[in-house]
């Protein structure tokens, strides 16, 4: 029986392991939102060098700022995660190991994402 599917409707939006696109589109996204999120990171950090702690306090009360934080800290993870998870799909054979190298990195991503933006939220709202 021969199939009545012209080669196109076979393959468009499939690559050969019938996913991936997404998330190859998504790492590029993140890693393209990185870029202005760790400029204002780092310059912001700088320009703050020598401050008392109660001026970093005051800075980071600012909801701009504290928003911007936000993003990088949820945005870094999630690259963070993306890239490590492509990593284990690649480079470890056994199902199992998979499953236990993606559970860990999932779970330390989220733990790490999740400290850190209650630290800043903490200290925004003054608790």
């Amino acid at each position: 029986m021969t199939d009545m599917k012209n080669p196109l409707a076979k393959v468009r939006g499939l690559g050969s392991a019938k996913d991936g696109t997404g998330h190859w589109l998504t790492h590029r996204m993140t890693a393209i939102a990185n870029i202005p999120l760790t400029i204002f990171f780092v310059v912001s950090f700088v320009g703050n060098v020598g401050k008392t702690h109660a001026e970093w306090v005051a800075w980071l009360k600012q909801p701009l700022v504290a928003i911007l934080l936000i993003l990088f800290v949820a945005n870094f993870t999630h690259h963070m995660r993306s890239g490590l998870q492509e990593v284990v799909e690649d480079y470890a054979h056994t199902p199992g190991m998979k499953l236990i190298a993606t559970l860990a990195i999932k779970g330390v991503c989220i733990l790490i994402a999740a400290l850190s933006i209650f630290s800043i939220l903490r200290i925004s709202f003054g608790g």
